[in-house]
């Protein structure tokens, strides 16, 4: 029988959604997205799908919700829907340790790396001319490119700060250089017409309220999460 909610999540999008040492699918937006379906009474389908997949996916119907610190931004809201943010991020810079780069000014002539479809890299995109990119190499996750960077095939990579942040903690050879303000906001994305997008909201909102979202927070990131944050603060679901 089928699942109410087929959630799609780039799997490898660590500390979000990724394997642990036995196979399992686990992270920051599993638990969040595992508590809604208990809030709700829904049944949860996890399937992997690449993060530039997630769009089509949802609507095509293919999958209901789609997580995978997705950027709630005014283009996307134009053809699909979101509930409540539930994480604040920007932008970051990593590179290795002995790395000279300390900003995007010293790019020039550098190959970036950023994850394909994402908020890096439209970043990079929209500035490329303007920092003098060699070129940009394209990912499917995070881990592929922290590889790469650490092998000379990319100089700098470009992704949110909490997911580098997390990844290079307990990896001494790579270090964040800069970080980028873009003042993004994640939260789960769905078709227009997604029967729940209230209910989904709602049990975000009683996350919110019960302690849910804290604990998740202190879990994955080590860190109460700072007052006045989205992850702290019951919003409505946001408008075109």
């Amino acid at each position: 029988m089928a699942a109410d909610w087929v959630v799609g999540a780039n799997v490898g999008n660590v500390p979000w959604e990724f394997q642990d040492s036995r196979g399992k699918v686990v992270g920051f937006e599993i638990d969040l997205v595992t508590e809604a379906a208990r809030c709700a009474s829904r049944s949860l389908e996890i399937q992997n799908v690449p993060f530039n997949g997630l769009f089509a996916a949802v609507q095509s119907g293919r999958i209901q919700i789609a997580l995978s610190s997705i950027t709630i931004t005014p283009k996307r809201l134009a053809s699909l829907a979101f509930a409540q943010p539930y994480f604040d991020a920007d932008q970051s810079l990593a590179v290795l340790k002995q790395s000279r780069i300390a900003s995007l000014a010293d790019l020039a002539g550098k190959t970036v790396g950023v994850d394909t479809g994402s908020t890096g890299d439209l970043y990079a995109s929209a500035h490329s001319a303007q920092y003098r990119f060699a070129d940009i190499s394209r990912y499917e996750g995070l881990g592929p490119a922290m590889l790469d960077l650490a092998v000379g095939r990319i100089d700098a990579y470009l992704s949110d700060v909490p997911s580098i942040t997390y990844y290079i903690k307990d990896k001494p050879q790579y270090r964040i250089a800069m970080r980028i303000p873009t003042g993004e906001r994640y939260s789960f994305m769905f078709a227009k017409n997604f029967a729940d997008a209230a209910r989904v909201n709602d049990c975000l909102s009683i996350m919110k309220h019960d302690g849910f979202m804290d604990a998740t927070h202190r879990k994955w990131f080590g860190m109460a999460a700072a007052p006045g944050s989205s992850s702290m603060t019951v919003m409505d679901m946001p408008k075109p």
